[in-house]
């Protein structure tokens, strides 16, 4: 079982970076592929980034690709989420979470086993 906290987020600009990071507690951290999602008022819960276990490997939604770094930290049992350029629309509470599979092309919430409780994103126009 791994237990997830998010922290990093705030108000920000539009074009402005946040590096949102996701603590985990659980000695089997660094067997998970970990990945982040958001949810907007009104929105449905949607897929950010994922990363492999071992770091080796990442996936990003299309409007987040070329603006947002997932990385991972397995001494330190860390998760991070390098935000830059961003834009209203990327305001949203967001998550991290522990994938229940191996394949990292995971992109639905119910793909995902253990959540932290979500740090907020606003950005100003």
């Amino acid at each position: 079982q791994v237990q997830l906290v998010e922290s990093g987020g705030g108000l920000v600009q539009a074009g402005g970076s946040l590096r949102l990071s996701c603590a985990a507690s659980g000695r089997t951290f660094s067997s998970y592929n970990m990945g982040w999602f958001r949810e907007a008022p009104g929105k449905e819960r949607e897929f950010v980034a994922a990363i492999s276990w071992s770091g080796g490997r990442t996936d990003y939604a299309d409007s987040v690709k070329g603006r947002f770094t997932i990385s991972r930290d397995n001494a330190g049992n860390t998760v991070y989420l390098q935000m830059n350029n961003l834009k209203p629309e990327d305001t949203a509470v967001y998550y991290c979470a522990a994938s229940r599979y191996l394949e990292l092309e995971k992109y639905d919430w119910t793909d995902y086993a253990y959540w932290g409780q979500g740090t907020r994103v606003t950005v100003s126009s």
